[in-house]
C-alpha cells in the first residue's frame, strides 16, 4: 500500500511538471504554451507561439505559421508575408543539486545536533521555445519576390492536420 502511494505521488508530480504543446490560445501564465497576436497596422500583425517544455522547434514554428494563416483568413486577406522572425528559448531547470547542512545547540544541560542531506532532480522536458513572426497580409495574387509569402488557406490545409 505504501509503495503504491509513493508511485502515485511520483506520477502526479511528473504530470504536474509537463507543459503540453497544443494549438490553442496561450493561457494566463507567463510560461503557458499557446499562441497570441497583436495588430501593428491594418494589415500587419505580430504573431507568437510558445511551445511546451521540450517541444520541437519545427512544431513551434509551424504553429506560429498556422496561427498567422488563421489570422489572415479571419481578417479577410488571402496571403501573408513573413517580414520578420524572432526565436527565443527559455531554459528549463537544467541540473540537479545536492546540499548538506548541519546544526547544533544547547539549552541548559541538554544539547542537540542534527544533519541533513537534500537533493533535487530536474523534471523539466527541455527549454521552452517561442517563435514570433511579423507578418504583412494582402489580397489577390501573392508576391513571388522578397520575404517568404504564403497562401493562407494552403497553410491551413497543410498544417491543420498536425494539430
Amino acid at each position: 500500500m505504501k509503495r503504491l502511494m509513493i508511485v502515485s505521488i511520483a506520477a502526479a508530480s511528473l504530470a504536474a511538471c509537463a507543459t503540453p504543446t497544443a494549438f490553442a490560445p496561450a493561457g494566463p501564465s507567463a510560461s503557458a504554451s499557446g499562441f497570441w497576436d497583436s495588430r501593428i497596422e491594418e494589415n500587419r500583425f505580430r504573431v507568437s507561439y510558445r511551445g511546451g517544455s521540450g517541444a520541437p522547434a519545427t512544431l513551434v514554428q509551424e504553429y506560429a505559421l498556422l496561427h498567422a494563416a488563421d489570422l489572415t483568413v479571419a481578417n479577410g486577406f488571402d496571403w501573408f508575408q513573413v517580414i520578420g522572425r524572432f526565436g527565443e528559448a527559455t531554459p528549463a531547470n537544467s541540473g540537479g543539486s545536492l546540499s548538506v547542512g548541519g546544526a547544533s545547540g544547547g539549552y541548559g544541560r541538554r544539547s542537540y545536533s542534527g544533519a541533513g542531506v537534500g537533493f533535487n532532480i530536474p523534471l523539466g522536458g527541455g527549454p521552452q521555445l517561442t517563435e514570433t513572426l511579423e507578418v504583412l497580409m494582402g489580397k489577390g495574387v501573392r508576391p513571388t519576390t522578397g520575404p517568404a509569402a504564403y497562401e493562407a488557406r494552403d497553410v491551413q490545409r497543410s498544417l491543420r492536420t498536425r494539430t
